[in-house]
């Protein structure tokens, strides 16, 4: 068992869960599966009727996990898929409150994670076969009898720890991703961090690319909607975002570091090359 590691340490993401569709974008219940195919590589996710699929707002608990496992790694500490936690510290971690009702939602976010089934073939190489997971294998809490939370043990399936612990599959993401509020915003800042990441041509994607791999549940008008009010109100920390329209009338989403802009790009912002250089190297595209 790994016992979490205090203070503040850096926050890692893991590069096939931040492009592809793992994750429900809304908070309301979603009971519908996610079916994705891109070429050779599908993905398939099953909701419990009762509790309903695992929500992006769930998978912190996962970035939590993950970055664990990655400080321990670099410490030069033995690692597990068995990890104990407490509580607080994970919700302050997440950026999160400590009220009761808190504690309550992160105890709700476990039981979705350990009751969504996820299917994929991604990275099983030239062997034509499908791994299998819930994103927990299992968890319990321990709280005392004047109901003081004393911690969390939680087991992360194979999949998912052995892609953290492969350094290439991994990459470091500013805190601030847990200060973005809504669903899409928080899967297209994943989407751009790793796809743009510190390339000076940034990178882009058309709108219904971007709605096939989000998994988004509304319709592509509706999706393509929350898109152009994104890259209208600059959502997304140290990215500019620019829509515009092909040639043959499709709709293209492209976003570029700021740093990375021209000087007399009104999207331009030195400040950002300060504070993201560490954390864009090594960015995938």
């Amino acid at each position: 068992m790994l016992t979490a590691l205090p203070g503040a340490i850096p926050l890692h993401d893991q590069r096939d869960i931040m492009e592809r569709p793992f994750f429900s974008l809304a908070k309301r219940k979603r009971v519908a599966p996610i079916e994705y195919r891109v070429g050779d590589i599908w993905v398939r996710v099953e909701a419990s009727p009762s509790r309903g699929m695992a929500t992006i707002w769930d998978a912190d608990i996962l970035l939590w996990a993950g970055s664990q496992l990655v400080e321990a790694r670099a410490k030069g500490l033995k690692t597990s898929p068995w990890l104990r936690g407490v509580p607080h510290q994970m919700l302050k971690f997440m950026g999160r409150g400590t009220r009761p009702d808190d504690y309550d939602r992160l105890f709700a976010a476990l039981g979705r994670l350990q009751a969504t089934n996820v299917t994929t073939n991604i990275r099983q190489g030239e062997r034509q076969r499908a791994h299998q997971f819930s994103w927990l294998s299992e968890w319990e809490r321990c709280i005392g009898r004047d109901g003081t939370h004393h911690g969390v043990d939680l087991v992360v399936p194979n999949w998912f720890y052995s892609g953290v612990l492969e350094s290439r599959l991994i990459l470091a993401v500013d805190p601030v991703y847990f200060q973005l509020t809504g669903g899409i915003e928080r899967w297209l800042y994943r989407v751009v961090r790793k796809h743009a990441g510190w390339q000076g041509a940034g990178w882009q994607f058309t709108l219904p690319q971007l709605h096939t791999k989000s998994g988004s549940a509304a319709r592509l008008s509706d999706f393509a909607f929350d898109i152009r009010q994104l890259a209208k109100r600059q959502a997304l920390p140290g990215y500019w975002l620019e829509i515009f329209r092909r040639s043959d009338g499709v709709d293209i989403l492209h976003f570029t570091h700021r740093s990375l802009l021209a000087a007399d790009h009104p999207g331009f912002d030195f400040s950002w090359q300060f504070l993201d250089r560490r954390l864009m190297e090594g960015a995938g595209g």
